[in-house]
């Protein structure tokens, strides 16, 4: 059926790329069909996206000296924005069609593929004020709200991996205004579903809120590179943003918050509040960048049980972490960076130790993100003890 439906949908975007040619003007980085209405009442832009990973891992404990091998489409997507009646009422759909992509099916999507990743309108609807409302990121870390496809990296950090709040269904309200002739300001509200991504089973907890912050003390980044991966657009003068995101997750019913394992008990679903906080910043000046990120989880009563008081096996991962990462971009496009990032799980409720990765990676970027070749390698300690090497190497090719 997936299939079926991704083959119709292509052979829709042909039939109008052929009726637009006429008038299309095509550059590679910039979507592979920009269509225009005549009366140009709506528009359309079509970008599709590939990434191949390999990845080669040696693992001191299992006694081998032999990697173990992984070659995978990480992720392949089909990316549609534009606006629809007025330039101020914008939408974007995302599609993945990597099995990575569409992972998780459960009953909880009707046992169907994850296959929707974004659909959100955009309403400006009066001066500085954009209503979104869809599935989409949620106002979360910088890192996570960072495109996988303008990533300085290979992929996000461990912090991302544990603390995330990822997407979901619901409505976000956004706002920004100067603070001085310069001093940008953004903030953000976000009111969802509080159970992640294509769960179509309704409201199985309470519902998720998040705020955030935005401080651009000497203003906009170019090209919107505070959410964007090194410094390719080398800025002229320092630029610097930081952030603060709290969110809400009532009667939460995944371990994740909005993520991970469903609380399931012998009588339904076991219901906590979580919440975490995020503090990031990212800074950029000619080609030198970097992001610092802080993040930490709580919860009412960590430990899932049943009805009679006995524990299910399942755990909310609370917790803290800590991610610091920079690159160097030379004028030749290649670009250096390294990272470090230190988990650290409250070992009395996850049974989990202090989990830590030195990353050093080496990026050449040939159309800037849009067409770029990515290396990293990283070595990672659990406790202090050694958990072995991990090496990555990686191909992109956005349209």
């Amino acid at each position: 059926m997936i299939n079926r439906n991704t083959f119709l949908l292509l052979v829709l975007l042909l039939v109008m790329r052929v009726q637009s040619q006429e008038k299309a003007k095509i550059t590679f980085g910039k979507g592979l069909i920009n269509f225009m209405a005549q009366d140009s009442s709506f528009s359309v832009k079509f970008a599709p996206r590939i990434q191949f990973l390999t990845t080669s891992l040696w693992n001191y404990d299992n006694g081998s000296d032999r990697a173990a091998t992984n070659f995978m489409i990480r992720r392949a997507r089909l990316k549609f924005n534009g606006f629809a009646f007025s330039p101020r009422l914008q939408y974007k759909i995302e599609i993945g069609l990597s099995n990575r992509d569409i992972s998780g099916i459960s009953e909880f999507t009707k046992n169907a593929p994850r296959v929707l990743m974004d659909a959100v309108i955009k309403w400006n609807f009066y001066k500085n004020f954009v209503l979104w409302a869809g599935q989409t990121k949620l106002p979360g870390n910088v890192e996570r709200v960072i495109s996988s496809a303008n990533l300085q990296l290979v992929d996000r950090s461990m912090l991302n991996a544990y603390f995330n709040i990822d997407r979901d269904i619901g409505f976000q309200l956004r706002h920004h205004f100067y603070l001085t002739e310069r001093f940008l300001i953004r903030e953000i509200f976000s009111l969802s579903q509080g159970e992640g991504r294509n769960v179509v089973t309704g409201n199985l907890g309470g519902l998720q809120y998040t705020g955030r912050l935005e401080f651009l003390p000497f203003g906009a980044f170019k090209s919107k590179g505070d959410y964007k991966g090194s410094d390719l657009k080398r800025e002229q003068t320092p630029k610097l943003s930081v952030g603060v995101t709290y969110d809400f997750n009532k009667d939460a019913v995944r371990n994740l918050s909005n993520r991970g394992l469903y609380m399931l008990t012998d009588n339904g679903f076991y219901q906590t509040d979580i919440s975490t906080l995020f503090i990031d910043t990212m800074f950029k000046y000619r080609g030198f960048s970097f992001m610092g990120e802080f993040s930490g989880r709580k919860a009412k009563d960590p430990v899932a049980r049943n009805e009679d008081g006995s524990e299910t096996g399942v755990v909310v991962q609370v917790g803290n972490a800590l991610n610091l990462q920079g690159g160097y971009l030379f004028k030749s496009n290649w670009e250096i960076a390294g990272r470090y990032t230190a988990v650290n799980l409250d070992k009395n409720i996850t049974g989990k130790g202090a989990n830590k990765q030195y990353t050093l990676g080496l990026s050449k970027f040939i159309v800037g993100h849009k067409l770029k070749v990515q290396t990293d390698l990283s070595y990672q300690t659990i406790d202090g003890m050694s958990k072995g090497l991990l090496y990555r190497l990686q191909f992109d090719l956005h349209f």
